[in-house]
């Protein structure tokens, strides 16, 4: 494969472990956030957003956060990058 072929997006999605979850409010609503989502920038760097849903239930919105800077969160993050490098290596072609 050609190393000028053009990849437009890389990014992964990881499920925040219960002990690092938390809150955060967004237009008078509390949202639980449980998942984050990596995203792989041109330059190398990693991009993360926060997703959660209305801790009062619903049918409400799945609305992107700020990641809060936490290390056990950055090393979440660089650990899932890590992962998510190690099974695309390793994968097996169209199914």
């Amino acid at each position: 494969m050609s190393s000028d072929l053009e990849v437009s997006a890389l990014a992964i999605n990881v499920v925040i472990p219960e002990e690092l979850r938390w809150t955060d409010t967004r237009r008078g609503e509390t949202f639980r956030l449980a998942t984050l989502n990596v995203r792989l920038l041109p330059d190398g760097h990693l991009a993360v957003k926060a997703y959660g849903r209305p801790v009062a239930g619903g049918r409400g919105a799945y609305v992107s956060f700020s990641v809060p800077d936490k290390p056990e969160l950055a090393a979440l993050v660089s650990q899932a990058a890590g992962r998510a490098g190690e099974l695309w290596a390793a994968h097996r072609g169209l199914g």
